[in-house]
């Protein structure tokens, strides 16, 4: 993509509303543009890296076994009353009407809907188990919506339900979310420890968020080192396992980790001193398991092997899609701006033309961007008539992990520069030679 095409708000200085890093600097780089309090627009490059978290996203729940569709935002209200809590939500609800005065809402959460789906489908034990999941935008009412995309009030989410015939089937598919969840977070370039929370409005018995250590986060948790040393379940990991899964549960479980309202002062202070963390942490992720808390009331039965009609076991798990964005920057960023993981990054390269209209920076330049988008990588090709400051700061700002400098200077010696955006390390060498070091 070349810059001069591309539409790219760049801000210059710091907007006053942004509290937080992730919000100055979503704004600055031009990846969202507020049109509400609590929604925004998500403009070019802020969709990138969105569309970018949910190939991952997609990849790791298609893996563990889950089953994608798609849910209207859009529910009845008499969903909500089957199940109970259309008057017990709150005033987080959107709660409209249409034009024949029948009562609707804007979904915060699609449990009653998802129940609504299945009791309506699958009659037979032999249909399960069943994980079912979409990313949808949602809405919840905030009463002060804050810290951008971290905290509106429209959210892109990807949430999945399980279905499972008994508590030892639902606590199987409860561990392959636990393990799919780890695997989603480490490739995105993020630790996230599950800890043990609060069930909250959806329900439920067992509880695991998934936590991102950060100094804005809004919640205060408490661990033991150890967790942070646990591995990631490996590409290959059997989810058809419960032997397998349930060693990983218990692997990142053993350790103590949990937010303030499961928080144990007596069995934290158990832990030694140089083990004890205490901080604050980014919400990027939960999990629930809560039996037959919707499948009773809404009479979702399958049956079962001995001929009875038995209510379904039921789980929920959520990530929140849009709030990843702004945690991943504020897990990963410096004073000149973003600094993106490789896997989600908007563009992979920032190809940087310091001198427009000079033959051998343009060819150059021009070659090199037609072998590297050849080999697959995202390319965002600096062409503007711009000073080299403006240009360095732009690239920058947005956080490609790998910038290529084509200026005259190392042009005379038949080299480019390529400078890797996390360490800074730069490198002279041949267009040739930065082709095979980008594309490695």
């Amino acid at each position: 993509m070349r810059l001069s095409r591309y539409f790219l708000p760049i801000l210059r200085d710091n907007p006053k509303e942004a509290e937080i890093v992730s919000h100055r600097l979503m704004l600055r780089a031009g990846m969202v543009r507020q049109e509400a309090a609590g929604i925004y627009a998500w403009l070019p490059m802020g969709l990138r890296v969105l569309d970018k978290i949910n190939r991952i996203i997609r990849e790791e729940q298609n893996r563990s076994g889950a089953v994608e569709l798609l849910m209207p935002t859009i529910q009845s209200a008499d969903l909500w009353r089957e199940s109970g809590r259309y008057e017990a939500y709150g005033k987080e609800m959107l709660r409209i009407t249409d034009r024949h005065d029948r009562e609707m809402l804007f979904g915060p959460t699609n449990e009653e809907m998802i129940t609504e789906i299945f009791r309506a489908s699958v009659k037979s034990y032999k249909d399960l188990p069943l994980n079912l999941y979409h990313i949808q935008w949602k809405f919840r009412d905030e009463v002060r919506p804050r810290f951008g995309v971290m905290r509106g009030r429209e959210f892109l989410m990807k949430d999945a339900y399980s279905f499972d015939l008994d508590q030892a089937g639902a606590v199987h598919s409860y561990n392959r979310m636990f393990a799919a969840y780890l695997r989603t977070f480490a490739r995105l370039g993020l630790t996230a420890i599950p800890m043990r929370a609060d069930t909250g409005p959806i329900g439920g018995d067992l509880s695991h968020e998934f936590i991102i250590l950060a100094s804005t986060g809004e919640s205060e948790v408490f661990a033991d080192k150890a967790v942070l040393e646990q591995t990631t379940p490996p590409v290959d990991i059997d989810f058809d396992s419960a032997e397998a899964l349930d060693k990983v549960f218990k692997a990142w479980t053993t350790p103590y980790a949990a937010t303030s309202e499961m928080h144990d002062e007596k069995a934290f202070a158990a832990i030694p001193a140089e083990r004890q963390v205490s901080a604050r942490g980014i919400e990027v992720g939960h999990i629930f398991y809560f039996g037959t808390k919707y499948s009773e009331p809404m009479k979702a039965t399958v049956t079962g092997p001995d001929g009875r009609e038995t209510q379904v076991h039921m789980g929920s798990y959520g990530i929140g899609s849009s709030r990843l964005v702004a945690a991943l920057i504020e897990a990963s960023h410096d004073e000149a701006g973003i600094v993106w993981p490789d896997s989600v990054a908007p563009f992979n390269v920032s190809l940087l033309n310091l001198k427009i209209g000079d033959a051998a920076t343009d060819e150059t330049s021009a070659t090199l961007y037609k072998a590297l988008t050849a080999r697959g990588l995202d390319v965002l090709y600096d062409d503007r008539d711009e000073r080299p400051g403006t240009k360095f700061a732009t690239a920058d700002l947005i956080g490609s992990p790998w910038q290529v400098l084509v200026g005259p200077k190392s042009l005379a010696e038949g080299k480019v520069e390529v400078k890797r955006r996390k360490t800074g390390e730069r490198t002279l060498c041949s267009v040739e030679d930065a082709v095979l070091m980008l594309t490695a």
